[in-house]
């Protein structure tokens, strides 16, 4: 019998990036068992379609997840992510102490 997870490595990576801010790609990548490089190519998907933002600090980089976009799947477009995560064990932010205009690719 093949092994199989309720989420996909894109929700994986999410999840991840939501709980630790400042993991990089290779400790992101070590900690759900696939490449870098699958972990960076998930990271940029996340990016383009607005579901984190990224901001440079130093040689590192900062996530910052948009709360209130809704899953991509036809099914579930009626939850945000931010419900999401948090039905995964996320804390969220309060809008009101996270600026979101210091974030790299962020519309406001």
């Amino acid at each position: 019998m093949s092994e199989w997870t309720f989420l996909t490595n894109h929700g994986l990576v999410l999840s991840f990036v939501a709980r630790h801010p400042r993991m990089t790609a290779l400790e992101i990548a070590d900690a759900i068992g696939i490449t870098e490089r699958s972990t960076r190519k998930i990271i940029a998907d996340l990016t383009e379609a607005g579901y984190i933002y990224i901001k440079k600090e130093g040689r590192r980089n900062r996530y910052r997840i948009n709360p209130d976009i809704s899953l991509r799947h036809p099914a579930h477009r009626e939850t945000a992510v931010g419900d999401f995560l948090k039905a995964l064990g996320w804390k969220g932010r309060s809008r009101a102490t996270s600026p979101k205009s210091s974030f790299t690719g962020d519309p406001t």
